[in-house]
């Protein structure tokens, strides 16, 4: 995992890329979030699309919901960047629109 932190005019960003899912389960999302939280003090995370399971972004599994809860609990925003061209999924694709 590559961590690295933007400054901006108010708090900062940490931009998480690496090329292996980081982010697989509830316990590694909240690992993730202290990881950067004591590494950078940042409380918005930007995080590669790489690093998250493909079970994530089926929303069947629940994945989304629970690590996405765990989020907003902890007060951090997070940001799942790269391609979603290849989802062809009617409630993801519904779920990203409303999301963004």
């Amino acid at each position: 995992m590559d961590l690295n932190f933007i400054q901006t005019a108010g708090d900062g960003i940490a931009v998480v890329s690496g090329p292996h899912p980081i982010l697989v389960d509830v316990s590694s999302a909240l690992d993730l979030m202290m990881t950067v939280q004591h590494e950078t003090g940042a409380s918005k995370i930007a995080l590669d699309k790489r690093l998250v399971a493909e079970d994530f972004f089926i929303l069947s599994t629940g994945l989304a919901g629970e690590v996405l809860q765990k989020f907003v609990n902890y007060h951090v925003k997070a940001a799942i960047y790269g391609d979603y061209s290849r989802y062809t999924s009617k409630p993801l694709r519904d779920f990203l629109y409303e999301s963004n």
